[in-house]
């Protein structure tokens, strides 16, 4: 073993001011961290505090250095390799020793711990073992296309603890890693691998033979990343969304939904990305701000108005005014309509209040030739906004004429650019007056509204849009143009040349963006395949609100989504993906899909896998009763949206593996998997099973830089999982700090807003590390000659060991509840500020002189080595689920063996199990646990004292001080006696304050006060108050405890020693020692 000593600031030099338990168990609002706030910011701030307090006032704690005594010194001496000085009773003297480094060589010691672990098969033993029932945590799969990033780690690493958690909790745990690896991103990626010419030369199955190597190559790569975390899983049986099983029980649960009457076939508008050129879903998109559109008022011509008496001949020129800013779908527009509630005004425009002849001062907005033409016209628009489009346009509209929205239902009126009539329509509650004229131009073939509307009046859908984003013929004189370029220009100009366009503006506002080639998307009608939500939408609202949702507010965002979306399109036009068994007639294209040829895919894919739908012929994949009319029938070419790949792994994974099951126990994902996985994978559960694939759900935020700034390779602000743990090319701005250092992190943030992460907050989580690791390494060292025989029962312990003991209890007792809770914050928190702080302040503090210098067998020594034993068991099985590495590397270097209760020797850390509660450390009286609370507190003024005698050269060290007291309140004198004269002398006063001697005045009046020149005061409740008193201790100094003593000189052996060290060395100093003593 190698010596090591720690003095005060060696296990930690804390700049928090040490305040009793009571105040920290009585008043909890001192924690600086408010539990709810977004925790990254308020956990800076908290580490930022130069002190904690639990009342008001500063207080003050002297520097630990100037309390060090001599075997302490010796210890840190020792432990730093100095050579100690020549001295009799060196020998004698209990230094602390252990093998466990202060460094953590966490680059080298964590793939040690790792290659242990494996090669002991410690998670899987333990998950055989435990017999306390099963928890599933069922993995969202994340995308295998390419390098992991911080919001991985955050959501592995939570995952992980909360696994490790359940293990110790003696629950069998099965977690099964899953990758999604069908999709669009996989496809781009291959193909921007490839050049032109290969590009051409690849053919379906080529392509999806390239797509699966590099997914299977990413999901390796992640996998080593993931396990590099510490993150514990049945990493030889992952879960891929391409494996043959899982695609087979895809095609199941498509095909039940398919026999429930969910899935159809429809011509519905829905989002479509030209630059991918395939049907987006909802969480597909993104939304980013700032896009500009070309807005535009423009004015169709009222050709009749049945509803609405003598209108046309009041006013012959009339027109609707309506707003888009989607001026490139006008060629598909169908109907006009209106808010049957709202009130319309005709207005008569009259002279301009600006010079319409000239563009706004921006140069971007413009007015149409129809306000230069204005003469004699009339305009329908919406009342509330005659003021605000006045202002607008820069003209003076008269209102001549009000009526409702209803009374305007079918008007026809001329289209713009088709010579036809359309009619006017009654919308819904979207027609507002926020915006626009208060009508709305209707193209059900380019928006959902517009389509719904349409449906109930039997309007055409019409698209004449590409799979590109361009014109067809259908739209006339426009083909070829791109719709979100030169098309959308052109309209507006034939539009203006008509005199159709009142003005046109700039338009900011959020629109949907493809999430994976960041371009915009559009609205567009095409024949898909869909699910039908309304079908069992209230299935999936009571399904909602039957899973417990963490945090609570996630009921009400996924309930939002699931109550307002449409119709679920999940067909894509895409190579890479789980094809949808469909065979259609080649002349009439009516789909063949029935449970017959959906059971025969499903089992022609359970064994070859989806490329069967490539490379197998028509025939061949049609069930017996179909081949003789193969020749009729061609193969579809669409596959699934991957969300509905993911959102089947419940049915793939749960309902599959062994160990398993369904519904899931939790699901934990990021915050935008609302609309992603928890959706998907609710959909097709309540659709086939009717309940939802999990009881609880945890969603976590984002993780953004030190300002707060989202994490992007243009900004210079991405901090990588990876060169956190391994250190980047220059050591300095980027030193190794290891998976636990990470996973600190991760336990100290509030995951459930978005979080932050940099350097500051690196080096912080780092030093906050190494001061525990010398919390650990303290008790370890001052364990090395441990016995659990030498345990001292519970009834003997001095009043000062049962009150850690009891403080213990509490700590882990709040720290299961955070784990149940799921509030790993909180357990940073307690963590943070017991074992770091207050342990060092004060027990520790105090322990070092009876450890040390108490005498290797004596009762003192022993009863806090068994307090000490129960911290270290504790502390490591604790911190285990967050800290895995640190606990496995203190448990390996334990001096001694630890038995389970049922009598088996832990030989890892996670067979230790949770700690029992302890109901007899628990019931430590509430009175003594007041008491207790006041000695530490006193114990602080004392300390403020003595460090303005040493400020004074009155005194160095504290052991060179005695201490008077004196207080009014006679009951808590005489406690303060009985701790003075007390025979257990871990529990006297001086070995509490690291003093020599304390002496309680029963009256200041005879108080010498002339020997004592620094006084203070300790103020109790009420006006109870403690005097307090410094002047220089009495006696000499003894050569091995550095105590001063009047019995020093008293032993004619030993001149030099106190009664205590005497006692403490008898037996101790070998023969020659002894003679030339």
């Amino acid at each position: 073993m190698e010596a090591v000593g720690f003095g005060i600031d060696d296990v930690q030099t804390s700049k928090y001011i040490h305040k009793s338990f009571s105040s920290f168990r009585n008043e909890t609002s001192v924690f600086i961290i408010n539990s709810r706030r977004s925790s990254s910011a308020n956990f800076l701030a908290f580490l930022n505090m130069t002190y904690y307090s639990t009342n008001s006032g500063n207080d003050y704690h002297p520097s630990s250095k100037r309390r060090s005594r001599g075997p302490v010194m010796a210890a840190k001496k020792a432990s730093k390799g100095e050579k100690l000085e020549d001295g009799k009773y060196k020998h004698t003297v209990d230094l602390p020793k252990t093998k466990f480094g202060m460094r953590a060589n966490s680059t080298t010691r964590e793939p040690e711990i790792q290659k242990l672990w494996e090669e002991n098969q410690v998670f899987k033993r333990l998950s055989d073992r435990n017999n306390g029932g099963s928890f599933v945590l069922h993995d969202g799969p994340p995308y295998a296309n390419g390098d992991l990033h911080m919001g991985h780690a955050l959501n592995k690493i939570l995952k992980d603890m909360i696994n490790r958690y359940k293990l110790l909790q003696n629950f069998k745990v099965h977690y099964v890693p899953g990758w999604d690896c069908h999709g669009l991103p996989i496809e781009l990626k291959v193909l921007q691998s490839l050049d032109q010419e290969a590009r051409k030369a690849l053919t379906p199955l080529k392509l999806r033979a390239k797509a699966a190597k590099f997914a299977k190559t990413t999901v390796k790569a992640q996998m080593s990343s993931f396990k590099r975390y510490g993150v514990w899983a049945d990493w030889d049986h992952p879960y891929l969304t391409l494996d043959p099983e899982y695609e087979a029980a895809q095609i199941e649960v498509f095909g039940e939904m398919v026999f429930q009457g969910y899935i159809f076939r429809g011509r519905k508008p829905v989002h479509w990305s030209p630059s991918s050129r395939t049907a987006l879903a909802e969480a597909e998109l993104e939304y980013p701000e700032g896009h500009i559109s070309k807005s535009m008022y423009s004015n169709f011509k009222v050709l009749s108005a049945p509803n609405s008496g003598r209108l046309l001949e009041l006013f012959p020129n009339l027109f609707l005014a309506i707003w888009t800013t989607t001026p490139w779908t006008i060629p598909a527009n169908a109907a006009v309509a209106v808010n049957a509630k709202l009130k319309y005004a005709v207005v008569e425009m009259h002279r301009p209040l600006a010079d319409v002849s000239t563009s706004s001062a921006d140069g971007k907005k413009r007015v149409g030739n129809f306000l230069k033409e204005q003469e004699n016209s009339f305009l329908i628009v919406a009342e509330d906004l005659v003021s605000t489009l006045e202002a607008k346009w820069g003209v003076e509209l008269v209102i001549k004429k009000l009526l409702l929205g209803s009374d305007l239902e079918n008007c026809r009126y001329h289209h713009p650019i088709e010579n036809r009539e359309c009619p006017v329509v009654i919308g819904g509650d979207y027609i507002t007056t926020e915006s626009g004229t208060g009508l709305v131009h209707t193209a059900p073939g380019h928006g959902q509204e517009d389509y719904v509307t349409g449906l109930k009046y039997g309007l055409p859908v019409i698209s004449p849009v590409d799979d590109d984003g361009k014109f067809t013929e259908e739209a006339g004189n426009f083909i070829g143009l791109d719709v979100l370029g030169d098309g959308n220009a052109a309209v507006i100009e034939y539009l203006d040349k008509q005199s159709s366009i009142i003005m046109v503006e700039p338009y900011r506002h959020k629109y949907p963006y493809d999430w994976r080639t960041k371009k915009p998307t559009i609205f567009r009608a095409t024949e898909q395949w869909f699910a039908s939500v309304e079908g069992f939408r209230k299935a999936a609202m009571d399904a909602i609100s039957q899973v417990k949702w963490t945090p609570s507010q996630a009921e009400n965002r996924i309930s939002a989504m699931a109550s307002g979306r449409s119709d679920w399109c999940i067909s894509r036009q895409r190579t890479w993906g789980v094809p949808i068994p469909v065979f259609y007639h080649v002349e009439t294209k009516e789909p063949l899909m029935n449970a017959e040829t959906i059971s025969h895919i499903k089992s022609i894919i359970s064994q070859k896998g989806s490329d069967a739908w490539w490379y197998m012929s028509v025939e061949e994949l049609l069930p017996d009763k179909y081949r003789g009319n193969a020749s009729e029938y061609e193969k579809g070419t669409d596959t699934m949206d991957v969300w509905f790949d993911s959102g089947s792994s419940w049915a793939a994974v749960l309902n599959k593996r062994e160990g398993l099951g369904y519904p899931a126990d939790l699901y934990l994902e990021g915050t935008d998997q609302h609309r992603g996985w928890f959706q998907s994978s609710l959909l097709t559960s309540v659709a086939t099973k009717g309940k939802a694939p999990y009881n609880g759900v945890i969603t976590h935020g984002f993780v953004l830089d030190e300002r707060g700034l989202k994490m992007s390779k243009s900004l210079g602000n991405v901090v990588d999982p990876i060169t956190v743990i391994e250190g980047g090319k220059n050591s300095g701005e980027a030193p190794s700090y290891g998976a636990d250092v990470l996973r600190l992190w991760v336990s100290s943030v509030d995951y459930t807003g978005d979080v932050m992460i940099g350097p500051q907050v690196l080096r912080q989580m780092s030093d906050i590390y190494r001061k525990l690791r010398g919390t650990l390494r303290f008790l370890l060292a001052n364990l090395h000659d441990w016995e659990t025989d030498y345990a001292v029962p519970y009834c003997d312990l001095p009043a000062i060991d049962q009150h850690a003991l009891f403080q213990l209890e509490n700590i882990v007792k709040n720290i299961k509840e955070s784990y149940e809770n799921y509030q790993f914050f909180k357990i940073f928190q307690t963590i943070q500020r017991f074992v770091i702080v207050d342990l060092s302040n004060f027990y520790f503090d105090v322990a070092k002189d009876r450890l040390y210098v108490g005498g290797t067998a004596s009762f003192t020594r022993r009863s806090c080595q068994t307090v000490l034993s129960e911290h270290l068991l504790s502390i490591a099985r604790v911190i285990a689920p967050i800290l895995p590495h640190l606990a496995e590397d203190v448990w390996q270097h334990l001096p001694f063996q630890y038995a389970t209760k049922d009598g088996d020797i832990a030989k890892f850390v996670f067979e230790s199990r949770w700690p029992d509660l302890n109901d007899t450390w628990l019931g430590f009286p509430v009175k003594e646990v007041e008491f207790w609370g006041k000695i530490l507190e006193l114990r602080t003024e004392v300390n403020r004292t003595l460090e303005a005698a040493r400020t004074g050269k009155l005194i160095g060290s504290s052991l060179e001080a005695k201490v008077y007291l004196h207080a009014s309140d006679e009951s808590l004198a005489v406690k303060l006696n009985e701790m003075c004269e007390n025979k257990n002398d871990a529990d006297t006063l001086y070995r509490i304050f690291i003093t020599s001697q304390v002496e309680i005045l029963s009256s200041l009046d005879n108080a010498p006060m002339e020997n004592i020149p620094y006084t203070g005061e300790y103020l109790t409740e009420g006006d109870n108050k403690i005097w307090i008193g410094v002047s220089r201790a009495e006696g000499l100094k003894c050569e091995r405890c550095w105590n001063f003593s009047s019995q020093v000189g008293s032993f004619a052996e030993h001149p030099t020693l106190c009664s205590r060290c005497f006692s403490a060395i008898d037996g101790q100093l070998t023969p020659t020692l002894a003679a030339a003593v």
